[in-house]
């Protein structure tokens, strides 16, 4: 680390490049394996499947919007923690900061086996994957992810737009192809349009399940809130983000499960392993790779973004003295350095025995529960600090709508159809409270941890960040002497 150097996050991302972050984290995995869940669950009718990708894209904007408040009004890394502890307390801060100091690794985990799976798969024609070489892969993309991510906020944010354009182009090949073959296409393709609503229509718990499908397409649109101390002027560019990139997302799912409903049937859709693969199958039967291409890109792009938004949240959890202090300091490149390496140890130990499908679940359950925990506190925050400068103001329907479709996500799975696993997840949650308790309320300490603290920090050459105390005073400010911005209503 070079003598005067300044050690702390720099405010480098724009609205462009913000947008592309979102483009980026949401656009992953979920379009090419979702679509075969969401219409499982609608009971093979076409017209329910349809409304529902629609339904989970006005979802995801609501939530989204509400979310971004929190990035506006506290505009620094790892806000949504933040602002939990500020709301609700530090031990809820504690919790949210528990589930994701698991949950997080596990979704790498299950996106890591899913791109080894895609990128190894045509050296083994006619079967599947050996589990030892996909886990290897998967654990070297992981790695090279994190150096990735070393190199600082301005590397991964150039990688991201390249990525995001490759995986857009052949998202847009996609659908605009199904649209062409849609409208020269033959009756019974026609019909399967025409009479989107005559099959069975799924019951409440169906429904939910079909959503949580489908949101999980949606999944990532948080990130900007959780690089917030990375964005120039906040206030302005996440809201403006937030609506373009989810506009837009939309816009090309609904486009693009036309476009494999133009082609497949709804049985042929649930039996494929990989719908994109089957689509391009029937109609280019050449252009496999183009299709490969598009997955691992936008997997690989999803990772980088999650990597980088998870290591935020540890640094600021460890800022505010709720993990080890390690966590919070920068290298030379301005990143977490630790915390990147932290995120990807655990990923890593989760690759070894894991199950792909049960990772997915467990983490699509967790998020709804750490929204609905977000809103509340978002509530609360409300009524509590009326006077709070916020640059940028929900309208309290968006509030209350999220903590709805949270409450509805989390609890129809266990009321209508109770599995073990549901439990577990909660239980794990409480189980925060044995560490909480010691290491956090009554703050045990030990010179063990001040040892390996300054060891890392030369093996690593890392340094604690100078903008600690600069912000803390700064907010103190802020709170004393609000600015007069008129709050913007979305």
């Amino acid at each position: 680390m070079k003598k005067g150097a300044n050690i702390q996050l720099q405010r480098v991302i724009g609205y462009f490049h913000g947008t592309m972050f979102l483009f980026s984290i949401i656009i992953g995995a979920g379009i090419f394996m979702a679509p075969k869940g969401v219409l499982k669950y609608s009971s093979l009718n076409v017209g329910v499947s349809l409304s529902i990708w629609a339904a989970c894209a006005l979802v995801s904007m609501i939530a989204a919007l509400s979310y971004a408040e929190m990035g506006t009004t506290f505009p620094r890394s790892g806000a949504q923690y933040y602002f939990l502890k500020r709301s609700l307390g530090p031990l809820i801060a504690f919790f949210y900061l528990w589930i994701g100091l698991f949950s997080t690794p596990a979704g790498l985990a299950a996106r890591g086996l899913l791109l080894a799976g895609y990128i190894a798969q045509p050296f083994y024609p006619g079967c599947s994957v050996p589990e030892m070489p996909k886990k290897c892969l998967a654990l070297a993309i992981l790695w090279c992810l994190g150096i990735l991510n070393a190199r600082g906020v301005k590397e991964v944010a150039w990688f991201q737009t390249v990525s995001t354009v490759v995986k857009m182009t052949v998202l847009c090949f996609v659908s605009v192809t199904g649209i062409v073959l849609l409208v020269r296409g033959r009756k019974e393709n026609l019909a399967r349009f025409e009479k989107a609503f005559d099959a069975e229509v799924p019951d409440a718990l169906q429904i939910a399940e079909a959503f949580l499908q489908g949101l999980y397409a949606y999944s990532g649109w948080g990130i900007l809130v959780q690089i917030a101390g990375e964005l120039k002027n906040p206030s302005e560019n996440i809201p403006k983000c937030v609506i373009t990139a989810l506009t837009l997302v939309a816009l090309i799912y609904l486009l693009v499960n036309i476009s494999y409903l133009a082609v497949l049937t709804p049985k042929e859709i649930m039996f494929s392993d990989a719908v994109a693969v089957t689509w391009v199958d029937r109609v280019f039967p050449s252009m496999q790779w183009a299709i490969s291409i598009g997955v691992a890109s936008s997997i690989f792009s999803s990772l980088n973004c999650t990597l980088l938004a998870a290591s935020r949240v540890l640094y600021i959890a460890s800022q505010e003295g709720q993990l080890p202090l390690i966590l919070s300091t920068l290298n030379s490149h301005s990143c977490p350095a630790v915390a990147v390496i932290h995120t990807l140890i655990f990923a890593s130990l989760v690759i070894i025995p894991s199950d792909l499908i049960l990772l997915i679940n467990y983490v699509g359950f967790t998020n709804w529960i750490q929204l609905g925990l977000m809103m509340m506190g978002l509530l609360k925050l409300r009524f509590q600090e009326p006077n709070l400068p916020r640059p940028y103001k929900v309208r309290l329907p968006f509030i209350f709508g999220s903590m709805a479709m949270s409450l509805f996500l989390v609890l129809t799975p266990m009321i209508k159809s109770p599995k073990m696993h549901y439990f577990y997840v909660l239980l794990f949650i409480l189980s925060g409270l044995l560490f909480y308790l010691p290491f956090v309320h009554l703050n045990l300490d030990s010179t063990y941890f001040n040892k390996i603290t300054c060891f890392l920090q030369l093996l690593l050459n890392v340094s604690p960040t100078d903008d600690i105390n600069e912000c803390i005073s700064a907010e103190e400010t802020l709170q004393k002497n609000p600015p007069e911005i008129a709050a913007k209503k979305v």
